[in-house]
């Protein structure tokens, strides 16, 4: 494995119950430079609580989270979020996307927080879409587009930046399987150009399309294998 871009140590996260509810009970986890895997469990398995420990969106009770190098522990929300915006890019099942806006610019949202100026945001906006293969609807809306577009616009928004890892928490699972297949294709030729990708997913086809395998069961990894 590449130097980890993202390492887990022993994490546990409990919620609040009586009594309380251990979501992660000491998962260890890294992720290396160029990696693409997938991490698959059932609903309740522990899955989206461990993405939102890896994106640092939550915060774990015991452990420590490492990303880009970076001690999450150690730092607070402002340089947290400075991290994410940095770092981490996020794919969503509901895509996130501002109806308002054209695909231009919310995919230079996610350099909202790099301090560039937003003709050199829009430029690198137009460059990741291009990328993704919406060249041609840069100033459509949301509205405008298939749903396979809009994730498309969610993905150039993910790797604008050129973070570390792209989180993409069930990426396929508002599309039709002819949509859902292309945009696994794209996450693929991503991964082939260098970018470091870890899909969250329940389901076994999109689990089957990846190179490595991460499984998780009450809180718990229970496997972890390489195709």
């Amino acid at each position: 494995m590449n130097a980890p871009v993202l390492q887990l140590s022993g994490v546990v996260k409990r919620y609040p119950g009586d009594p309380p509810v251990e979501a992660l009970r000491g998962v260890s986890l890294a992720v290396g430079e160029g990696e693409m895997l997938a991490i698959m469990g059932r609903s309740g398995s522990g899955k989206s609580t461990l993405l939102h420990v890896m994106g640092t969106l939550d915060t774990a009770d015991e452990g420590s989270v490492r990303v880009a190098g970076f001690d999450t522990s150690s730092l607070g929300d402002r340089q947290l979020s400075a991290l994410r915006s940095r770092h981490i890019g996020f794919v969503f099942q509901q895509f996130f996307l501002l109806d308002g806006m054209s695909a231009l610019d919310n995919t230079a949202e996610g350099l909202l927080y790099t301090g560039m100026a937003l003709p050199e945001r829009r430029a690198a906006a137009r460059r990741a879409l291009e990328r993704v293969g919406l060249g041609h609807r840069l100033r459509h809306r949301p509205a405008q587009l298939s749903g396979g577009e809009r994730q498309r616009v969610a993905i150039a928004r993910a790797v604008v930046h050129r973070p570390a890892v792209v989180l993409a928490d069930e990426p396929t699972g508002n599309l039709d399987s002819a949509s859902g297949a292309a945009i696994l294709d794209l996450l693929r030729d991503l991964h082939a150009d260098g970018v470091t990708i870890a899909v969250i997913t329940h389901d076994g086809a999109v689990a089957a399309a990846m190179p490595r395998l991460v499984e998780i069961e009450d809180g718990r990894v229970v496997g972890d294998s390489t195709r």
